[in-house]
């Protein structure tokens, strides 16, 4: 596997850090997403055929990463293009595609993705949102939490269970549900976290959809559940990595400029090592996401899903050690808004609990790959 980014991949970086660098924090989020839109980089990963890049969750993910280091990260990246455009791609009708890739890939139209409830956390297994078959049609009832800007969504992407009809046993299904749908409601979650995005609590009271709401086979849940989980990882690694870049590209400056006595402060070990420690941790993140993008790309779902995972823990931690290391860097400095960076104090936390814990992939490294036995 390389470990060297190809000369269209190095373009595609420099690209996107100059837009990045033109808005920079703070930032209109919508605006961007416009501009970043025409430009095409929204949706460098979806097919050429729907008005995308052609690229995948590689080139994606840099997109990402970088508009994260000139602080203007763009959190819908993770969830419109990355989850549910690449679900879409992969398991969608021809004429789901035909009305959501073009549009998703463009910017002009948006998709959340629902799958957290407010009873299951991370054990995917004890969703209760349920669909049921009305003659041709789907109804769906369930709650789901913090699901992102769906305010600013044409549709959610939503994760419930079907009953198999030979086992009669629960499976995941997808279905898109339009914002206007009667019975599906949503209220504002009053987070703490200040952020572009918006955090909301879905409820679904029979909500009846149409046949062709379901994205991809009845049957094959758990497959395509993933396909979408996987990228999710990766793009939270990105997301991470950026914001780590961008603490610690305003360490670096201050500790270069900032003279107590008769030196700068970035001449003394105490304050050099640690950040050179934290561009140590952050490219290690790094390349494990890129060879977790790598090996999603090229149709190694197993693979990627191992890569996946180690890459978001490695860059929630690498992430949160940068903004703490990068905020004492600067004293007391860092924590007001002329720098920028005390609210990256909270914002680098959710890479560490979003879309799953830390916790939860040490479990999943420990029984997948090391075939530890089960805790649960």
């Amino acid at each position: 596997m390389p470990t060297s980014e190809t000369e269209e991949h190095k373009a595609l970086r420099s690209a996107v850090a100059a837009l990045g660098n033109r808005h920079g924090r703070p930032h209109d989020p919508a605006q961007l997403w416009s501009e970043a839109g025409k430009l095409g980089y929204l949706g460098v990963n979806l097919p050429e055929a729907y008005g995308g890049g052609g690229g995948g969750i590689s080139e994606l993910s840099i997109v990402l990463e970088e508009l994260g280091a000139a602080g203007c990260p763009l959190l819908m990246l993770v969830v419109s293009p990355a989850i549910c455009g690449t679900v879409i791609a992969r398991f969608g009708t021809d004429a789901q595609k035909q009305h959501w890739l073009p549009a998703l890939a463009d910017g002009t139209r948006l998709m959340a993705f629902g799958i957290t409830e407010p009873d299951a956390g991370s054990n995917s297994h004890r969703i209760t949102t349920t669909a049921h078959r009305d003659g041709d049609d789907w109804i769906l009832n369930g709650r789901k939490v913090f699901i992102s800007g769906v305010d600013i969504a044409d549709a959610t992407l939503i994760v419930g269970r079907t009953e198999d009809a030979r086992t009669g046993r629960l499976k995941p299904c997808l279905f898109i549900v339009p914002r206007d749908a009667p019975g599906f409601t949503r209220l504002p979650i009053d987070m703490e976290l200040s952020a572009a995005e918006k955090q909301f609590e879905l409820t679904l009271d029979d909500v009846r959809l149409p046949a062709d709401a379901l994205v991809g086979d009845e049957d094959a849940g758990l497959l395509q559940l993933f396909a979408g989980l996987n990228p999710e990882r990766i793009m939270t690694a990105a997301f991470a990595i950026g914001m780590g870049r961008y603490a610690l590209a305003k360490a670096v400056e201050y500790a270069r400029d900032r003279q107590v006595w008769d030196a700068p402060i970035g001449a003394h070990q105490a304050i050099a090592h640690p950040l050179a420690q934290a561009h140590i941790d952050l490219e290690l993140a790094r390349l494990m996401m890129q060879k977790a993008a790598r090996l999603y790309d090229a149709g190694d779902d197993t693979g990627a899903g191992e890569a996946a995972n180690m890459a978001k823990y490695a860059a929630g931690e690498a992430c949160v050690r940068a903004v703490d290391q990068a905020v004492h860097t600067l004293g007391g400095n860092g924590l007001t808004r002329e720098f920028g960076l005390a609210s990256l104090i909270t914002a680098a936390r959710v890479a560490r609990i979003a879309p799953v814990s830390r916790e939860m992939i040490l479990n999943y490294v420990s029984h997948q790959t090391l075939g530890l036995p089960k805790s649960y």
